[in-house]
């Protein structure tokens, strides 16, 4: 069923290759048996998109010329053959992926390795294909009052729940959390709100007031710090270290400060991934007698979502104040042009400084807000 017919074509961001991306007039895409055509409320832009944007590619999401975005919400327009969970006018929130639910992975409770795990992009557009296994397995409606740009968060926010799940962090425990971007932020947010004591390593001091309003009560700064590993584990209790340490910068001189930071018997999620090829240096006399977990996490699984959908749409997560600026859909190559340059764009559009904003919320032409 369709509400409306749209135009035969549409504005759309497509990668090509490394800092290579273009707006293009691209077919409208139609859905077929099991699928949902939306109207892109909301999309946002994130670490990962930025990533692939400077790479050129991602080695299991995507390989270019490809549409470009993955973390969006909107109106379904279009509903294909067989779909009765959702009907045109709809508002929802489709994840990027689905998984098979049949492989070994999936068995295994481990949904974010399937095998077979189906990816979706393209939310820089102004009308988006969801594929019917996303749309069986892990697209969620949008209760009403709830911005489209908040409901967008829930893929980020997904990641980050798994990643605090794995990490097995509980109320009254402490956690470093290397990074201040988005989801080093995301991940400081949620450990506050699990009633985890949360300490904060940052690059520069204009980092700071983020920083404490999404959860940390202790912070150190490089700018200020000549031994980052004595003074962080100065503020855990006996300086003995952290119960857990969540890297999410993506060097191989963080991930070696974050087996520094844990204490003996602790956990440390490496979140942040280096490029293929990366080598680091640990100590493994430290990870063995000390009996140091080290573990990485990867995705989301439908599970996460839904807690993560919880967050935003409770009220709980600050949504508000995590989505701090707005562009335009065609703007969009600009956008990211400027986050290479550590900027941003302020809420009329215009270049805002560095870390001014934290994610951007793209709103395409037409849409609905």
């Amino acid at each position: 069923m369709i509400v409306q017919g749209p135009a035969e074509s549409m504005l759309a961001a497509v990668l090509y290759g490394s800092e290579d991306l273009r707006m293009e007039r691209v077919p409208v895409p139609r859905a077929a048996k099991g699928e949902l055509v939306l109207r892109v409320g909301a999309a946002l832009t994130c670490g990962t998109d930025l990533k692939v944007y400077r790479r050129g590619y991602h080695a299991m999401m995507l390989k270019p010329p490809i549409p470009f975005g993955h973390e969006l919400a909107g109106e379904v327009i279009e509903t294909g053959e067989g779909v009765t969970t959702f009907q045109v006018g709809d508002r929802v929130v489709p994840l990027n992926s689905a998984p098979c639910d049949i492989c070994l992975w999936c068995r295994q409770g481990q949904q974010n390795l399937c095998e077979d795990l189906l990816f979706n992009n393209g939310a820089y557009a102004e009308y988006m294909r969801i594929p019917a296994r996303i749309v069986e397995k892990n697209t969620l409606l949008v209760p009403d009052g709830v911005p489209l740009e908040h409901a967008a968060l829930t893929e980020p926010l997904a990641c980050v729940v798994r990643g605090l799940e794995e990490s097995g962090a509980r109320p009254g425990d402490s956690m470093v959390v290397i990074g201040a971007g988005p989801i080093g932020l995301m991940f400081m947010h949620v450990a506050q709100l699990s009633g985890v004591h949360v300490i904060a390593v940052i690059k520069r001091e204009d980092q700071r007031p983020l920083a404490m309003a999404f959860g940390a009560r202790s912070i150190v700064c490089l700018e200020n710090s000549e031994d980052v590993i004595g003074d962080v584990r100065k503020l855990t209790p006996d300086a003995h270290g952290a119960d857990v340490v969540i890297e999410a910068v993506a060097t191989p001189k963080t991930w070696e400060w974050a087996v520094g930071m844990v204490r003996r018997g602790g956990v440390v999620n490496f979140f942040g991934g280096p490029p293929s090829g990366t080598v680091v240096s640990l100590d493994t006399n430290r990870i063995h007698y000390d009996e140091i977990t080290l573990k990485s996490s990867f995705h989301h699984t439908p599970a996460t979502a839904r807690t993560a959908f919880d967050f935003v749409t409770s009220g709980r997560f600050k949504c508000s104040e995590y989505i701090t600026g707005t562009a335009r859909l065609e703007d969009v190559p600009q956008v990211f042009a400027r986050m290479m340059k550590r900027g941003s764009v302020s809420t009329n559009g215009s270049h805002a400084g560095p870390h001014a904003d934290i994610k951007t919320a793209v709103f395409p032409t037409g849409s609905i807000q």
